[in-house]
């Protein structure tokens, strides 16, 4: 059902700092900031050959990536992203297994333009889980 490896998100308590390490000590392309207001998070994507790293900042006060970052000051590993053919088709037949879903259930429009969902972590072996229709 899974495909590729869309992207590894990163939470960090300061984008500019951390956008700097991928740009100028690691030499990678980073993209410019981009708001999110519905996720409640300020995006920005370091682009590899085979994949990207998203690196999030709180954007709001209710935004989730503030509770991570409340746990977690330094910041790290928030979710991994990755894309599936028919989101729909993935998010049924992950329920009919008995994975849960984050929020409503339907997908909400992601960084990329392309619908997104979340899945339980505790689901997961630990880990949060993003879909994304490719």
């Amino acid at each position: 059902m899974i495909g590729r490896l869309n992207h590894i998100a990163i939470a960090v308590p300061d984008l500019a700092a951390a956008s700097e390490t991928y740009s100028t000590t690691l030499g990678a392309k980073v993209s410019q900031p981009i708001d999110e207001p519905d996720h409640g998070v300020t995006v920005v994507f370091v682009e590899l050959p085979n994949t990207k790293i998203e690196l999030l900042l709180p954007l709001g006060e209710d935004s989730p990536i503030a509770n991570f970052l409340e746990r977690n000051p330094g910041g790290g590993i928030h979710h991994v992203c990755y894309e599936v053919d028919d989101i729909l088709a993935a998010r049924d037949k992950l329920k009919a297994e008995g994975a849960r879903v984050l929020g409503d259930g339907e997908p909400k429009i992601g960084a990329h333009g392309k619908p997104v969902l979340f899945l339980h972590p505790k689901d997961f072996l630990g880990t949060l889980v993003e879909l994304e229709q490719a």
